[in-house]
């Protein structure tokens, strides 16, 4: 029960919380701005990323019979493994409380609130009588609000929620948008974004918003990740979405890591 309730959490699904702190934190060492409290950085990934594993957990347990009839989710934990309500509502009751716990009494107010906000936007996309994520407002609800909270909640602990440009926070919200749409086969809304998010990225390395070095370290990866997910639209669904799920949950990862450790502690 243990192994499929750890299982559940999807920690390779941590790269996206990752990413984002990597673009922050790209961020941080080309401004003026001087990095002080890198563990203080690491500590909010951390409780991120587990916050986001105690809401995959949920999201898995309220998708569970929908989950049973797709061919592609079959290897999703609650699916393999049964385990009683009860205990996955514990579970992801005790990572949720003990997250919120500690990020109040060792982070600073507004990143515990952005939390809140993460929590708060999930339950009401997953979880029953809302459920957002049966209506037309799952696009707008779901990776889009979710990757803009990321990138907030390492910007506040750096003391600047503006410390990334709005221009990319807009950036970041389409992709994750497109993401979205591109997994769940959207393609004619999908080519739109497409097409927007290429011309405000031009618009963005235009204006100085990005550099090439951010590009290259912190949107190209993810960017490079989504094309087997764009082809899943038309060939082998299962074999692109596992090959987009390798190349960015854990190809990526590492090379997000790895950014993310140099930026901190060797330069």
């Amino acid at each position: 029960m243990i192994k499929t309730l750890i299982k559940s959490t999807r920690l390779t699904w941590a790269s996206k919380t990752i990413n984002m702190y990597l673009l922050v934190l790209t961020y941080a060492y080309f401004s003026p701005q001087v990095i002080n409290n890198p563990y203080d950085i690491l500590e909010g990934l951390i409780l991120v990323s587990v916050l986001w594993g105690a809401l995959y957990s949920l999201n898995d347990l309220t998708d569970l019979e929908s989950d049973k009839k797709d061919r592609i989710k079959r290897e999703r934990a609650f699916i393999q493994g049964d385990v009683e309500k009860k205990w996955i509502f514990l579970f992801v009751g005790i990572l949720v409380s003990s997250v919120l716990i500690i990020s109040l009494i060792t982070l600073k107010l507004v990143f515990s609130l952005i939390l809140a906000l993460m929590l708060i936007n999930q339950v009401i996309y997953t979880v029953p009588p809302i459920r957002l994520k049966d209506t037309i407002l799952a696009p707008f609800t779901s990776t889009g609000t979710n990757t803009v909270l990321r990138i907030a909640s390492c910007c506040v602990l750096l003391n600047n929620l503006f410390l990334v440009p709005l221009s990319v926070y807009i950036l970041m919200y389409i992709g994750g948008m497109g993401t979205y749409l591109m997994y769940k086969s959207k393609t004619s809304v999908t080519h739109i974004l497409s097409v927007i998010f290429g011309i405000l990225l031009i618009y963005i390395l235009l204006i100085g918003d990005i550099n090439l070095i951010q590009f290259a370290l912190a949107i190209l990866p993810g960017f490079l990740a989504t094309v087997p997910l764009y082809f899943s639209n038309f060939t082998d669904k299962e074999k692109m979405l596992n090959i987009a799920d390798i190349l960015y949950h854990r190809v990526a990862m590492v090379f997000f890591l790895v950014g993310i450790f140099v930026i901190l502690f060797v330069i």
